[in-house]
C-alpha cells in the first residue's frame, strides 16, 4: 500500500505527459500548418522566416530565466507561458478572421510578431517544468518527455484528419487551419488549468515540493501556497548548522561539474536537427514512394523518438562517460546518411531514420536522468533550467548546420 504522501502517482505521471504535449504544441501548431501559410505567403518563405525569428527569442529568454532561475516564482512563470501559447494562437484564429484569410505583407508580419510570442512562452515555461520536474521522481521526467515526443506525432495526425475532412482548395485549407488551431488553442488551456489546479494538490506532488522547500528551494513556495501549505523554516542545532543546510552550488559550479553531459545534450541534437527534417525532406532522392517518402521518413523520426523516451534506464547506462560516447558515436550516421541517399535503397534510409529517432529520445532520457542525481532542491531546479538551455542550443546549431547539405548544390 502506497504512502499517503506517495498517493497520486498515476494521476502526476498523465498530467505530466500532457504537459509534455502542450509545452510544444503552439510551435508545432505554427510549423504543422505551413501548407496553408505557402498557399497565403508564396513569396515570403515561411518555413525557413519562422524558425529564424523563434529560435534567437527562445534561447534568449531561456538563457535569461536560467540565470534568475533561484528567485523566480517558477508557478507563475509556468502558467504565464501555457496562458501566453494560448493567447498566441487564438491571435493567429482572430488575425485569420480579420483578414478573411488574406495574405499580404502586413499579415505576415503579426504572424512574425506572434511567433516571438510563441518563443518567449516556450523559453518561460519550458525550462520552468525541467526545473520543477528535476525536483521529483525520474517517472515524471520521463512521461514529460515522452509527452514532447508525442506533440509532433499528435499535431501531424490531427493536420493530416483536417487536411483529409477538406476539400484542396484555399478555402479548404483555411477551414482546415482554423479547425486545427482551435483543437491546439483549447488543449494548451487545458494544460494550465491542469497544471495550475490539479498538479499541485496532488499528495506526491506536495511531497516532492515540501522535500525541496526543506533543502532550501524557494522556487517552490507559490505552489506549497496554492495547495494549503506554507513554507517551514529550516530549523537545525544551531544557525550554522541551518546556514550549511541552505548552502548551494552555484550556477557556474553546477555547469563545470555537469560539463560533459552538457556537451552530450548539444551535441544530440545538434546531430538531429541537421538530419531532421531538412534533410529527410530535400535531400533523399526521388523513390517509389514519390511525395510520401519524406513524409514517412519525418513519421519514422518521430515515432521512434517517442519510443526511445520509454525504454529503461539503468545505473551502468547513466555513465557520464558512456552517454559521451554514445553522443559522439552517433556521428557516424552523417556519412551512412549522405552515402545511403545517394547509392542506398529506402529500407536502408528508414533504419538509419530509425536509428536517429530512437537514439535521440533514448540519450535525451537519459541525460536529463543522471543530471540531477545527488543533488539538492535548489541544485536540481537550477540543472533542469540549464539542461532546458543546452537542448535548445543544441537545435539551434543543428538547424544551422543544416544548411550545410546544400553545399555544392545549385541554390
Amino acid at each position: 500500500m502506497a504512502k499517503p504522501e506517495l498517493k497520486g502517482r498515476m494521476m502526476a505521471s498523465i498530467i505530466c505527459w500532457l504537459l509534455g504535449i502542450g509545452s510544444l504544441l503552439a510551435w508545432n501548431s505554427m510549423l504543422t500548418i505551413q501548407d496553408y501559410y505557402q498557399y497565403l505567403f508564396p513569396n515570403y518563405h515561411s518555413a525557413r522566416v519562422f524558425p529564424i525569428v523563434y529560435c534567437p527569442m527562445v534561447l534568449t529568454t531561456t538563457a535569461v530565466l536560467v540565470y534568475y532561475e533561484a528567485t523566480v516564482n517558477t508557478r507563475k512563470r509556468i502558467i504565464s507561458g501555457f496562458l501566453l501559447q494560448f493567447m498566441s494562437n487564438a491571435a493567429i484564429i482572430i488575425l485569420d478572421l480579420a483578414t478573411s484569410g488574406g495574405g499580404g505583407f502586413w499579415s505576415f508580419i503579426c504572424l512574425c510578431s506572434i511567433v516571438v510570442i510563441v518563443a518567449v512562452a516556450q523559453g518561460s515555461q519550458e525550462g520552468g517544468l525541467f526545473g520543477d520536474l528535476s525536483l521529483m521522481c525520474p517517472e515524471f521526467m520521463q512521461f514529460f518527455l515522452s509527452g514532447m515526443a508525442a506533440s509532433g506525432i499528435l499535431t501531424s495526425s490531427l493536420r493530416l484528419i483536417t487536411k483529409a475532412a477538406f476539400p484542396n482548395s484555399r478555402s479548404g485549407l483555411r477551414k482546415g487551419a482554423m479547425v486545427f488551431l482551435s483543437v491546439a488553442t483549447s488543449f494548451m488551456l487545458l494544460c494550465a488549468v491542469l497544471y495550475a489546479f490539479v498538479f499541485a494538490k496532488l499528495p506526491i506532488v506536495k511531497y516532492y515540493r515540501s522535500k525541496a522547500a526543506s533543502e532550501g528551494s524557494k522556487t517552490v513556495a507559490a505552489d506549497l501556497v496554492a495547495a494549503g501549505q506554507e513554507m517551514q523554516p529550516i530549523v537545525g542545532d544551531d544557525d550554522e548548522e541551518g546556514h550549511k543546510q541552505l548552502e548551494r552550488l552555484t550556477t557556474k559550479q553546477l555547469l563545470i561539474q555537469n560539463l560533459d553531459l552538457a556537451i552530450a545534450m548539444i551535441l544530440v541534437y545538434m546531430l538531429s536537427l541537421s538530419i531532421f527534417p531538412g534533410f529527410l525532406s530535400e535531400d533523399t532522392g526521388k523513390h517509389s514512394m514519390g511525395s510520401w517518402y519524406a513524409i514517412v521518413l519525418i513519421t519514422v523520426f518521430n515515432f521512434l523518438d517517442f519510443i526511445g523516451r520509454y525504454l529503461p534506464v539503468s545505473e551502468r547506462i547513466l555513465s557520464r562517460k558512456g552517454l559521451m560516447v554514445a553522443a559522439l558515436c552517433r556521428y557516424s550516421l552523417v556519412p551512412c546518411f549522405y552515402y545511403t541517399a545517394k547509392y542506398g535503397g529506402q529500407g536502408w534510409m528508414i533504419f538509419l531514420t530509425s536509428v536517429l529517432g530512437v537514439s535521440n529520445g533514448y540519450l535525451t532520457l537519459c541525460i536529463f536522468t543522471a543530471a540531477p542525481q545527488d543533488y539538492k532542491g535548489p541544485e536540481k531546479n537550477a540543472l533542469g533550467n540549464l539542461f532546458s538551455l543546452f537542448l535548445l542550443t543544441g537545435v539551434a546549431l543543428g538547424v544551422a548546420f543544416d544548411w550545410l547539405w546544400l553545399i555544392g548544390k545549385a541554390w
